[in-house]
């Protein structure tokens, strides 16, 4: 269309040019382009946005969006965080954010997540809200088809932007959470983080203004002070309300002037202050170990100004710098791969640190000993690109890549979810960012990329890198026998790096297909539509069954997943290491004569991803392509069954970054505990047992790839499930080629029972672990099960209603815990059983009180007829998920390998949801009985060590 009205206009022009020289000829095509992205020139606002100010200073964005259907998304953003506290405040900006959640002048306490709940929306999901430095957001997806609900979700919106209650009880209440959200994230990260801002942030408010605050501000403020910043802070003139959804764009400008237009500002008003980051004089540098850390990580940080986003040349300038941090990733990535890597991973980035500084960031995990090899490394690597500069070639993979990234992104423009837009709304507000649509971004990106050289982007990293103005930051455990590099080691590996000589690199070019030729088709032998629900099953003559549903949900996506049964159920114990770690082999080492790299050069521009795995009970592939790439993908599908490569190479590499990543696991007080929870769950079983650093010298390159070998060497008992935007027809030649050409055997096996058995009676274990004041409670309950699906109905129910309650008690009431997870685990094969699992964190001393709350929880779902709002909320959540995933791709991948695994009908879609809405509140006392029993549970706790 584009090019036949370009055509259409150049004729038109040309015709009344020789009929009247008064009339100026066309502008060439080229030129055109050119002054409509002209450099200097302001980015303009995508048309599909109406945005606004109201005369209060309140900014608004609104977007007709139908991704999900029948749902808006609501935002109410507040440029003020954690940065605008005074010292007696430190951590109340974040408390601010809990208590407009704990009552308002239209929902009385917890009224508003009753609500909420009650009309389908999950706390968490759906509702939400975040603190930081400079920002608070508050985030709501409700229905978009009743308006007495739309008329309600404003009202929140209005509630939380000046009418929070801050009753006092309510107050102390939420004290208690916010502590208990300070618990959990204190630990090894945070004491580190703690030593590091001060040097990252030298001089700057930022680094005493962390969002979570101080515990003793937190323990002590007086309710004043916490009403103060709402007060101060929370006003028109630095908010925002942004709506995206299933909607009407004038009625919803009448909606936000009915409900924001009379709020008021402050009689007087204090300055919004933006905070500098001062510039590094001279090279600073920061060692941070801790006993109970688990990786080595350096990082050089170069602070820079704030990058400006308001022209065409500025977003030119941001896709030249994506190109420079794609490239020397690349080439990171390259180094991973060497038989002895000089570290587990590394990257490089130009972002933001925080609003008011840039920094690129050149960054890298080593094992243990290795950081001083890992600084080195990247720093002679950012070296070679500033002596030589990135080759034309790499520079040509990663326009292809960009350009191929964007195309999809303009393909899905109809298609893409409400929540994407919203958030970019927001940082239009907070920080700037354009927002010209994606039509316009699409088109500078095929507008520009052609023109981009690499001398350009080699001469990022000079004005990037500054001798003086740096930061050098180390992490590392402590340990015995592990030497921590000090500040006159790092700077004399900087001087080395700076006085070497370094080779230029060279690029390996790959130019071979992936396939040197087609194998031996297969035709479908049988055929069975399943009209109702938009699905084709095929069996091809190799014995492999095909499952197709062609959707229109995204017009780019094509997604697959492909089991048999087995898995390392069949494999001898003596083996298991290998067969657990075969897979992870094999997607680290290539295919045929391709290695990892040569693959990801190859696949450079193009949109098709495969990996393989065996779990306990199946072998199984997963992936997903771009439409335009399915033969790509079916390719690839073909050498994992096929080709797995034999590199010794990768192996050796595979081998050292496992093990590093292992290295230090068990000085983490959590992975202790989740150790101890699956040894006790498993009574010590050791096929179940967890990977340790240990067991790393023991793999066998050969055996598992024989294991890995073996289980894809029969196609035959294999389902493929595809889902996406392709047709029967045109995917069945591929089908037929590359499924129809795998190995067929026509073995007849199944997976064997080799689970563990969960312990019966009461089974009680501790684990003692960690400095900071923190426990961790973990509850199991399991037993026999029915698989049917009326049985996995009840049980979820009764866990949906079982994980309400406990937020109630647990956190609103007790303010005992930050959140509860529950989970609900029917299981078919092996055995028909089922677990229940209760989890939460607190303080050490309250963990036989939560622990007996939640005990008396149970004895009320099972003695008194639990109150029909909570089902009825579940029942709401639950028809309201149903609604939108039934127009998702996963949903329907998921959905159906489930079906065809279990056996069961994929007709029954609906089944699920309408036995969800058939449930009863006696339902729930039932399955409360059968599966929570105070004689035959597993509880696991987590204590400090001191």
């Amino acid at each position: 269309m584009k090019k036949t009205f370009l055509l259409i206009t150049i004729v038109a022009g040309l015709l009344a040019f020789s009929c009247s020289p008064a009339i100026k000829p066309p502008k060439p095509v080229a030129q055109k382009a050119a002054e409509k992205f002209a450099l200097q020139k302001k980015l303009p606002l995508d048309p599909k946005i109406k945005t606004g100010k109201l005369e209060n200073g309140l900014t608004y964005y609104i977007r007709e969006n139908a991704k999900p259907e029948k749902r808006v998304e609501l935002r109410l953003v507040l440029n003020a965080g954690s940065i605008l506290e005074t010292d007696e405040q430190q951590g109340l900006a974040h408390l601010c954010e809990h208590m407009a959640f704990n009552g308002s002048k239209h929902f009385r306490k917890q009224d508003l997540v009753n609500y909420l709940e009650s009309i389908g929306m999950r706390f968490g999901a759906d509702l939400n809200a975040y603190t930081s430095f400079d920002e608070t957001v508050y985030m709501l997806q409700v229905p978009t088809d009743s308006a007495e609900i739309m008329e309600k979700a404003f009202l929140v919106l209005e509630d939380w932007a000046h009418w929070v209650s801050y009753d006092d009880s309510e107050i102390d209440k939420e004290r208690g959470v916010v502590i208990e959200e300070w618990r959990l994230g204190r630990g090894a990260r945070m004491r580190m983080l703690n030593k590091e801002l001060p040097v990252l942030l030298k001089d700057s408010r930022y680094a005493v203004r962390l969002p979570i605050g101080q515990k003793a501000v937190l323990d002590t403020f007086k309710h004043e002070t916490l009403k103060s910043f709402y007060k101060d802070w929370y006003r028109p003139n630095l908010m925002a309300v942004v709506v995206v959804g299933d909607i009407d764009t004038h009625k919803m400008e009448d909606m936000i002037r009915k409900h924001f237009a009379h709020l008021q500002n402050p009689q007087q008003i204090k300055e919004r202050k933006f905070f500098p980051v001062p510039d590094h004089k001279k090279p600073d540098y920061v060692i941070a170990t801790d006993p109970e850390a688990t990786r080595s990580v350096i990082q050089i940080y170069y602070p820079l100004p704030v990058s400006r986003e308001n022209t065409f040349g500025d977003y030119r300038q941001k896709i030249v710098e994506s190109l420079f941090s794609r490239m020397l990733n690349q080439r990171f990535n390259e180094l991973t791969q060497k038989k002895n890597p000089p570290f587990v991973y590394a990257y490089s980035y130009k972002g933001n640190l925080v609003r008011m500084k840039d920094a690129f960031i050149l960054g890298a995990m080593a094992k243990d000993n290795g950081l001083p090899r890992a600084f080195r490394t990247i720093l002679t690597e950012a070296k070679r690109v500033k002596n030589f500069g990135f080759r034309a070639t790499e520079l040509e993979r990663q326009k292809k890549t960009m350009l191929r990234g964007m195309e999809k992104s303009f393909a899905e423009r109809n298609k893409t979810m409400s929540r994407n837009y919203a958030d970019e709304y927001k940082r239009n507000f907070l920080q700037g960012e354009p927002i010209p649509g994606i039509e316009v971004e699409y088109e500078m990106y095929k507008q520009f990329l052609p023109g981009i050289t690499v001398d350009e982007v080699n001469a990022l990293i000079g004005k990037w890198m500054n001798d003086s103005n740096r930061i050098v930051s180390a992490e590392s455990p402590e340990k015995e026998g592990l030497e921590i590099p000090t500040v006159e080691q790092l700077e004399k590996i900087m001087s080395e790096v700076e006085a070497s000589k370094v080779e230029a690199y060279h690029d390996k070019v790959i130019t071979e297909p992936l396939l040197s030729k087609k194998p031996a088709p297969s035709p479908v032998i049988d055929e069975k539509v399943l009209e109702k629900i938009g699905v084709t099953e095929w069996t091809l003559k190799n014995g492999v069954r095909v499952i197709l549903k062609p959707t229109d949900f995204k017009d780019d996506e094509v997604l697959f997943q492909a089991f048999s049964p087995g898995g390392y159920s069949l494999v001898d114990d003596a083996d298991l290491l290998a067969a657990k770690t075969s897979s992870g082999i094999v997607n680290s080492s290539g295919y045929g004569k391709f290695n990892l790299i040569d693959l990801q050069k190859l696949l450079s521009g193009k949109i098709a991803r495969v990996g393989s795995g065996i779990g306990q009970l199946t072998e199984s592939l997963r992936g997903n392509a771009s439409p335009k790439d399915l033969e790509t993908l079916f390719q690839l599908i073909y050498l994992n069954f096929t080709a797995p490569r034999e590199d010794s190479t990768a192996f050796l590499s595979f081998k050292s970054r496992m093990k590093a990543c292992l290295e230090n696991q068990d000085a983490s007080p959590e992975a202790v505990f989740q150790d101890s929870v699956t040894a006790t769950i498993t009574q010590h079983n050791p096929r179940f047992k967890p990977l340790k650093a240990e067991m790393m010298d023991k793999l066998d390159l050969k055996k598992s790839l024989q294991i890995y070998r073996d289980r894809f060497a029969d196609a035959s008992d294999f389902t493929f499930i595809f889902v996406g935007n392709f047709t029967a027809q045109k995917i069945k030649p591929l089908v037929e080629t590359y499924l129809g050409g795998l190995p067929s055997i026509k073995r007849k096996e199944n997976w064997r029972d080799t689970a563990f058995d969960y312990p019966r009676g009461v089974v009680k274990n501790t684990a003692r672990k960690g400095v900071e004041p923190k426990g961790l409670n973990t509850l199991l309950f399991s037993g026999p099960f029915e698989w049917n699906a009326q049985n996995r109905s009840m049980l979820k129910a009764m866990t949906g209603v079982l994980r309400i309650k406990l937020r109630e008690r647990l956190r609103e009431d007790k303010s005992g815990t930050y959140g509860v997870r529950i989970y609900a685990k029917p299981e078919h094969f092996p055995r028909q059983r089922y677990s229940l699992t209760i989890s939460f964190g607190c303080a050490p001393e309250r963990v036989d009180e939560l622990t007996k709350e939640v005990f008396a929880q149970i004895d009320s779902l099972k003695n008194f007829p639990v109150d029909e709002s909570y089902l009825n909320k579940v029942k709401e959540i639950s028809a309201r998920s149903y609604e939108t995933n039934i127009k998702r791709n996963p949903f329907w991948l998921d959905y159906l390998k489930n079906a065809y695994y279990h056996g069961s009908d994929p007709l029954l879609v609906e089944r699920s949801n309408e036995l969800m809405q058939s449930r009863t509140i006696n339902d729930i006392r039932e399955a409360a009985k059968k599966y929570l029993h105070k004689d035959n549970y597993v509880q696991v706790t987590l204590y400090p060590e001191k």
